[in-house]
């Protein structure tokens, strides 16, 4: 599968700090490796409703990230996939009345579109569920060898008390996980298992539904070993950060980690997991269950400039749950043109790249970024500086933030 049309990105001359991010598993801030190849996956959707404000949010974050990584020295080696095939995809083709795979090369292609327009860039590896189903029996099969697999009439089920992983990034009691486990596609209530938090490695072939060969027997995929599979194939054993939404601290984080450090006997599979926040409209999560979604797509076609949208979200620190309220899109706008004034501005301005740089080094923190640049921009409109580094400036927005 193919990913989007790469993003020319400024070189900076500048030495820039190492950045930290928020290690859900730890509770603590963690320096991230520069000066060396480095790994990151993020997960990536499922491709129906695709791009709302969601899901904008969160890739516009790990961009971010890559963005300054990349600039400290870092090497990053960049995966994400695509959940082309599972459970919400195909009972919205039975829905509608389409065909499943229409409907994910759909929203694929759209989610391409609107990350083209956001300058987000893409990852090396831009991997499918549907193309890595060898991957994922490869993956099986090791599991199966270290005792990590039982059968269930024609399912497979993962263990959990096969790893350690299980409760240390979500930190959540074991009730509180059967109930979560219920509510995101587990089946913690089924007779039979072993333990109601087992997960489903292998789906045995059901009436309607997508089916492959296996030695397991004709079946599919279950959600988690899918990123496990890819994330070991294209990436490392163990990585450097693993991403994503904090909807999927767990059961998917947790899930897919102790599929991999079963499969590998190399634990932890990820040095530090980073999770941004909920987006919110009319005071509840957006989802698309409640159809609460605002669409980048949506605002493109209204004709707002696609760098107000992403200003919207930096406007917000990625840990933060936040609401989306069209002011704020106004008021990002009016902070673009401002922005752009004064980057095409002769006035002299003073040099704010390394300050720009540090606070975004400290745990992505986008909001104080803007805030001083908002400064700089207001200041240098106005005449009131007195040497010149307005390209400068504009450089390291464009190399760090995405705006131009």
């Amino acid at each position: 599968m193919h990913a989007w049309p790469s993003v020319e990105v400024p070189t900076l001359k500048t030495e820039l700090p190492a950045p930290t991010i928020f290690d859900s598993a730890s509770q603590k801030l963690v320096a991230l490796p520069t000066g060396q190849p480095t790994t990151i996956y993020v997960c990536g959707i499922t491709p129906y409703d695709a791009t709302h404000m969601g899901h904008a949010a969160t890739y516009v974050a790990f961009d971010t990230l890559i963005r300054l990584w990349r600039a400290s020295g870092a090497d990053v080696n960049y995966a994400q996939n695509v959940t082309d095939v599972d459970d919400p995809l195909i009972e919205r083709a039975m829905a509608t009345g389409k065909n499943w795979q229409d409907i994910a090369i759909e929203q694929t292609e759209l989610f391409r579109t609107d990350m083209t327009a956001l300058r987000v860039i893409p990852p090396a590896h831009y991997i499918g569920a549907v193309e890595s189903i060898d991957l994922v029996v490869e993956r099986i099969q090791q599991l199966e060898k270290v005792g990590a697999v039982y059968r269930l009439d024609n399912d497979l089920y993962y263990p959990v008390t096969a790893a350690q992983t299980v409760g240390e990034i979500a930190h959540l009691s074991q009730a509180q996980m059967e109930t979560i486990f219920a509510q995101r596609g587990g089946d913690p209530a089924r007779p039979g298992k072993q333990n109601a938090l087992d997960a489903l490695v292998w789906r045995g072939q059901q009436p309607d539904d997508p089916w492959w060969e296996s030695p397991f027997g004709n079946g599919r995929p279950g959600w988690h070993i899918e990123c496990a599979a890819i994330a070991l194939e294209y990436l490392d054993a163990q990585i450097d950060v693993q991403g994503g939404g904090s909807d999927l601290k767990f059961p998917h984080h947790e899930m897919s980690a102790a599929h991999a450090e079963s499969a590998t006997g190399k634990a932890p599979f990820a040095r530090a997991y980073m999770h941004t926040g909920m987006v919110a409209l009319a005071g509840e999560k957006m989802s698309k269950s409640l159809g609460n979604l605002v669409f980048v797509s949506k605002l493109r076609e209204q004709g707002i400039d696609p760098m107000a949208i992403r200003l919207s979200i930096l406007s917000h620190h990625y840990r933060e749950d936040w609401e989306w309220f069209e002011h704020t899109l106004a008021d990002n706008v009016e902070r673009l043109a401002i922005w752009r004034a004064a980057f095409r501005s002769h006035t002299p301005a003073p040099d704010i790249s390394a300050s720009i740089a540090a606070v975004l080094a400290h745990d992505l923190d986008t909001p104080a970024a803007l805030e001083l640049i908002d400064q700089w921009a207001s200041e240098t409109v106005s005449g009131q500086h007195a040497e010149s580094h307005n390209h400068d400036v504009a450089l390291t927005v464009d190399a760090l933030l995405g705006i131009i």
